[in-house]
């Protein structure tokens, strides 16, 4: 603890007296200062005892010390020393009537005690607080970098919140609570995830000071919203990867804050490791996949050995992902919220996950099924919408050329097929505008959708062209004629009476058809493409 007036007056070779304001002695004093300044009010900090002897005061005039006093405790002084014997053989009664009406203590300092006496007290305590808040700040230092060798992030997390006594909660990259100590703290960590978001989009290092609000009446600890907390961000990039909570019911101390600092240290350490860690489970990863699309699973499962776990013995789904350049995030790189959404799904739920880089590309295996998967899904959707509303992403707005393909179940020998079906999906999510396609889908729906491709298009009015001009010419309707025919699968009569035309009639059309296109109707393949042109220039 910092000195006191109180600790000031009790020490027992000072000698000093309380004159005034006995119900305040327990204010930290900052420093002593002495001032025989009529007005010393510009040269004080706050936190000050002042020594006085009362010089160039007149010190018996009532309104005069009045004035005086206001002003020093206006500027934040705790306290005033008087030394008696000096200039006045006692306090006059004029400040110390002030000092009471004021409430500002007043401490009567005997001839016997000089200034520098007290100025070294001070001085020595401050000295003895510090040095007792940097020993326990070392020795929190030692305990949470025991605990967090021995039991990891959730020990240090534990460690961490006995020290300051209150307590404290880490966050992943996403945003989501990966730890909390105690137990109960979970439910007060999960509601800062708005305040966290905002932090993670500054650059890092970065903190906020989230403080008590009001809230229902809490029924238990977990309900607490009359706490202030602290929030810092943890990582050295300029995008944070995690982020630290620390609750308490006050601001902390010089100890408390020694072992914040030394958790944030740890968990940045931690999260380095991690991201190095992370940089070669990728180059790993990259190996794999490349084995895996070559054909060769079992290279594959051997260098992978358990660091994939199950991820390649069970059905997965590859997804390709794609993104125009303007689309990057903070980093530049247009993929950092979908891996982080897919990484952070995963790890919570305990999944293995393969995510590669591949060029201007993103390539995941994900769990058929699985958490990652979903969060790929639900994801991609946010964007959906905020396009469709007219926004450019979820939150940030980052990733607003995103375009993703997911692949069918697949197992490792069909994994090179299923990338093929992922790539596919996202060709077909970029023609039709879309975030997100899943292969199966493309199998369940129909394959018009497909004909709105402008190559298509210009196909079909080629084709169709020349029939289109001899209609023009009122000679005949060899273009609706066609479509009933071919409607028809053939069937003259079926056809005809759809036309209201006499069958011969329809026979002939079809005969001047082949005439005008120089092709056989009796060859599938054209009819097959004289039906999806004729699709496709319906369609528009």
């Amino acid at each position: 603890m910092p000195p006191t007036l109180a600790s000031l007056v009790h020490h027992s070779a000072l000698k000093l007296t309380v004159r005034a304001g006995e119900d305040r002695l327990d204010v930290p004093v900052r420093w002593a200062h002495v001032s025989e300044l009529a007005d010393p009010v510009p040269y004080m900090e706050g936190g000050e005892l002042l020594l006085i002897t009362a010089l160039k005061l007149d010190a018996e005039d009532p309104e005069a010390m009045r004035r005086y006093v206001r002003r020093l405790a206006k500027a934040g002084v705790v306290g005033l020393g008087f030394a008696v014997g000096v200039n006045y053989e006692d306090i006059p009664k004029a400040l110390v009537d002030a000092a009471e009406e004021e409430g500002l203590p007043l401490l009567e300092v005997p001839r016997r005690t000089p200034f520098l006496a007290i100025s070294k007290a001070v001085s020595a305590a401050i000295a003895a607080d510090q040095y007792r808040a940097v020993t326990a700040g070392f020795a929190a230092q030692r305990e949470l970098t025991k605990q967090a060798l021995t039991d990891g992030p959730q020990g240090l997390l534990r460690a961490l919140a006995a020290q300051v006594d209150g307590w404290a909660a880490l966050y992943d990259a996403s945003g989501a609570v990966v730890g909390a100590a105690p137990e109960w703290a979970g439910r007060r960590a999960g509601r800062l995830t708005a305040e966290v978001e905002r932090l993670r989009e500054r650059p890092a290092p970065a903190s906020a000071v989230v403080g008590g609000g009001g809230g229902p009446e809490r029924s238990g600890p977990d309900d607490r919203h009359d706490d202030r907390v602290e929030l810092h961000s943890l990582g050295t990039g300029r995008r944070p990867r995690a982020a630290l909570a620390v609750g308490t019911a006050s601001a902390l101390g010089t100890a408390e804050r020694y072992a914040v600092h030394s958790a944030i240290a740890l968990l940045t350490l931690t999260t380095e490791r991690s991201r190095s860690l992370n940089a070669a489970q990728q180059r790993i990863g990259a190996a794999v996949l490349c084995m895996l699309l070559a054909g060769e699973p079992d290279h594959a499962r051997a260098v992978a050995g358990d660091l994939y776990g199950g991820l390649l013995d069970a059905p997965f789904r590859v997804i390709v992902a794609d993104a125009t350049p303007a689309s990057g995030g903070a980093d530049g790189d247009p993929f950092d919220g979908l891996t982080e959404v897919v990484e952070s799904a995963a790890a919570r739920a305990g999944e293995a996950v393969l995510v590669v880089p591949e060029g201007d590309r993103l390539v995941a295996l994900v769990a058929d099924g699985g958490a990652a998967a979903q969060a790929c899904a639900q994801y991609t959707a946010s964007l959906e919408s905020a396009r469709a509303a007219g926004g450019t992403g979820p939150e940030s707005g980052d990733e607003d050329g995103l375009v993703v393909g997911l692949s069918a179940p697949a197992g490792p020998i069909a994994a090179a097929a299923a990338y093929k079906q992922a790539e596919q999906a996202l060709s077909v999510a970029r023609r039709r505008g879309r975030v997100f396609v899943e292969h199966e889908q493309l199998a369940a729906g129909s394959v018009l959708p497909l004909l709105a491709d402008d190559a298509v298009k210009a196909f079909a009015d080629g084709l169709l062209r020349a029939l289109h001009e001899h209609d023009a010419t009122g000679r005949g309707d060899l273009v609706a004629s066609l479509r009933a025919w071919l409607s028809r699968h053939g069937q003259w009569d079926a056809a005809a009476a759809d036309l209201g035309v006499h069958r011969h009639t329809l026979r002939y059309r079809m005969r001047r058809v082949e005439e005008i296109l120089g092709r056989s109707l009796d060859d599938p393949d054209v009819r097959m493409e004289l039906w999806l042109a004729l699709k496709t220039t319906s369609a528009e």
